[in-house]
């Protein structure tokens, strides 16, 4: 009997790691690239909580470091976009995280998001409704 829960108690533990390797994927630092001109625009710290959910902040603004978030809503108007959470929610499905939000600072907006790692890159997915009306980013390790 010993030996059944020493054994299911290892299963449990590799079940958790993995849980946590997933997110690893994800984790950390990623650098936005501007849609338009190609150019590294912001670093976002992605950091995973104690429940398993992924959210996200800017720690650094390349182009306008002192930008604020005139068109936010709520606690977010006119605060600093530098240390703003802008995701939040993300929870493990499958091989991507799914039910979360993104903030755009430029615009205000907040939107469905789900988050997938490709290789060394993260595919950042906001949408309005359905997943298949958004527009996918793509952010890369700096």
């Amino acid at each position: 009997m010993k030996g059944i829960l020493n054994k299911g108690a290892a299963v449990l533990a590799g079940v958790l790691l993995c849980g946590s390797a997933w997110a690893a994927g994800a984790v950390g630092t990623w650098k936005t690239i501007d849609d338009e001109t190609k150019q590294p625009k912001a670093l976002v710290q992605i950091s995973e909580s104690a429940s398993g959910e992924l959210s996200g902040k800017i720690v650094k603004l390349f182009n306008n470091p002192d930008a604020v978030c005139g068109k936010c809503d709520g606690a977010n108007k006119d605060k600093p976009v530098v240390g703003m959470n802008i995701l939040w929610g993300l929870k493990k499905d499958g091989d991507a995280w799914e039910g979360g939000k993104i903030l755009d600072p430029k615009t205000g907006k907040v939107y469905s998001a789900k988050l997938k790692v490709v290789g060394d890159k993260l595919e950042v997915r906001g949408f309005l409704g359905m997943a298949l009306l958004g527009r996918t980013q793509t952010w890369v390790k700096p």
